[in-house]
């Protein structure tokens, strides 16, 4: 019962199942400080005395934080990529600045800013989530921001852009995986030659599953990533026996389907003598009918069970044929 109620209340939130190692986790904080850290010295070193000509002067835009987010968690994702970042804050600037200028104090200029920015980056193919924000600094920042007028686009916007995506390059880059931009990561990783298929299958759950995995990466999908995914899953569905021979009691099996259709069930007791009418029990550990029990004939479950899968500790389940992911 409680397994159930946390199931349904991960689906309810949009909590997904963990797709990178720990150690890209780790990896992603570390480059996400760095990023701020470069932002704030080049912003300092190219205006010492600040943009208001005092020591006190704004030096970087909240916005560049999210950035931060998607530029080092999400490195290889569409909205990460340099035309997304730089149009994304440049564009939303001067929408920001414009409204402020048209509709200065108004109660609607802050709703308007962030809408007509978000409209700008759509158009413009350079939708950047935190350039939202950057375009609603632009009229609630205070007088420190309105007095720079335009200016707000070069300083601090331009400058600091210019420096977490230099670190975004430079700190990725050390690492094959996680080269950025996408394109360098590709160019880095060329495709591999793949025998054509042999036999007739299909891709199950799992084998996405798999593909997440060897994929290491959050998946905020490009159509290029999308492609490699499925080729990914593809490769794994080829090298993989289906079907068990026998099904077990205490072992758990898939039914091999994708999204919704998809289940694992756990084999609670099995019939002693193979007969027609005998009855199997089994309960339903993942997918759909989550913490449901059941009976049916031990040859439907045959007939239902595409082969055996093992849980693994992020929570995701594997053929048990290969034991990895």
């Amino acid at each position: 019962m409680t397994q159930t109620f946390f199931g349904s209340l991960r689906l309810w939130l949009g909590i997904e199942r963990s797709t990178t190692r720990a150690s890209d986790k780790w990896l992603s904080g570390l480059g996400a400080a760095l990023g701020i850290v470069a932002v704030y010295h080049l912003t300092t070193w190219v205006f010492p005395q600040g943009f208001d000509g005092t020591a006190s002067g704004l030096v970087m835009v909240a916005s560049m934080g999210a950035s931060a987010v998607l530029l080092f968690a999400v490195p290889l994702g569409a909205l990460s990529q340099p035309w997304p970042v730089i149009g994304g804050h440049l564009l939303s600037a001067i929408v920001g600045v414009s409204v402020q200028k048209l509709l200065p104090g108004h109660v609607l200029a802050p709703a308007l800013a962030v809408g007509a920015a978000v409209a700008v980056m759509a158009f413009a193919r350079c939708i950047h989530p935190p350039g939202g924000a950057t375009a609603l600094s632009a009229v609630i920042g205070g007088q420190q921001v309105h007095a720079l007028g335009y200016h707000y686009l070069l300083m601090p916007v331009l400058v600091n852009v210019v420096a977490i995506l230099a670190m975004a390059v430079l700190f990725n880059g050390l690492f094959r995986w996680r080269r950025y931009p996408a394109h360098l990561h590709r160019l880095s990783h060329p495709a591999q030659p793949v025998t054509p298929a042999q036999r007739q299958f299909d891709l199950t759950q799992e084998d996405f599953h798999a593909a997440m995995e060897r994929l290491n990466a959050y998946v905020d999908i490009t159509e290029e990533q999308m492609t490699e995914l499925l080729e990914l899953a593809k490769q794994h569905a080829e090298r993989v026996v289906v079907h068990p021979r026998q099904v077990v009691v205490g072992r758990c099996y898939s039914n091999g389907r994708l999204g919704r259709a998809w289940a694992v069930r756990e084999v609670v007791s099995v019939p002693a003598q193979d007969a027609a009418q005998a009855m199997l029990s089994y309960r339903v550990l993942a997918g759909e009918g989550a913490g449901q029990q059941g009976q049916c004939t031990l040859e439907a479950f045959r007939q239902w069970a595409r082969f055996e899968v093992v849980a693994q500790r992020n929570g995701r389940w594997t053929k048990a044929e290969t034991g990895q992911a």
